[in-house]
């Protein structure tokens, strides 16, 4: 066993390997009584602490590879804790005794939808790194005149905060007049990037949701601060789409829903 940390700790469970690069930087994490740093390798017999807990550096996903796909509410916060006392969209998931949800990507604030969380910090990883080409589709309903130049020139791409953004796919959805609803596709999900990519064109956006990421859709059945776990098939589905390994269940786990 040679790993890198971020990887051997975010296969235990604690979260994403960016998350994890300010753990160790903030020195939460030891390696042999040393304070770790970031490139610093993990090999058998080390002995691994976080918060001064002891970690088994070999420690194995196999019962870590759970998947939730939440619905969020609009006036939620992806923060675990908020210290304005707003509610967040850790508030509803259920406790698990070894490791942590992490949330797979964000929604600001005022974005409803999918969102999905997992205990599997490699999963998370794989699916939010560019290099993956997992896109997201949102519904957003819009007010202003969309013409023909206007989806042509978010389709090309504009230039928002020193990046190229753009949609790779849109399509009228429904409604008439002011507000019209689209779907639109992204294959990156930087901050506010589908809000931001709108109004270049002089187009407000009046809401906004998050429908799909990868090949996973929002089900009806799930409604709003609900969430629901993702059963075997579909997540073959997220780990394939990653190219990572679902690996055999060592104990049965049945599926919750709330």
């Amino acid at each position: 066993m040679d790993e890198k940390l971020q990887k051997v700790l975010a296969r235990a469970g604690f979260g994403s390997r960016r998350e994890l690069e300010g753990w160790i930087k903030q020195g939460r994490v030891k390696i042999n009584g040393e304070i770790a740093t970031i490139g610093d390798r993990v090999k058998k017999g080390d002995a691994l602490l976080v918060d001064g807990k002891k970690v088994n550096p070999s420690s194995a996903v196999v019962d870590m590879q759970r998947v939730l796909l939440y619905n969020k509410p609009e006036n939620e916060i992806c923060s675990r804790k908020d210290p304005e006392g707003r509610p967040t969209v850790f508030d509803k998931l259920p406790k698990i005794t070894h490791g942590r949800w992490v949330a797979i990507g964000r929604l600001d604030i005022n974005t409803s939808g999918l969102l999905l969380f997992t205990t599997d910090g490699e999963l998370a990883n794989r699916l939010m790194h560019p290099s993956s080409n997992v896109d997201r589709e949102y519904a957003v309903r819009v007010m202003g005149d969309v013409s023909q130049e206007v989806i042509e020139n978010m389709h090309k791409g504009v230039m928002i905060d020193d990046h190229l953004c753009r949609f790779t796919d849109i399509q009228y959805f429904a409604g008439e007049g002011a507000n019209r609803w689209y779907h639109v596709v992204l294959m990156e999900g930087r901050n506010r990037e589908v809000r931001k990519l709108w109004e270049s064109q002089g187009i407000r956006v009046s809401r906004l949701k998050r429908v799909r990421y990868g090949p996973i859709f929002i089900p009806s059945k799930v409604k709003r601060g609900e969430f629901y776990e993702l059963p075997r098939d579909e997540m073959s589905q997220l780990y394939g789409a990653v190219n990572l390994p679902l690996k055999p269940r060592q104990r049965k786990q049945a599926p919750t829903r709330r």
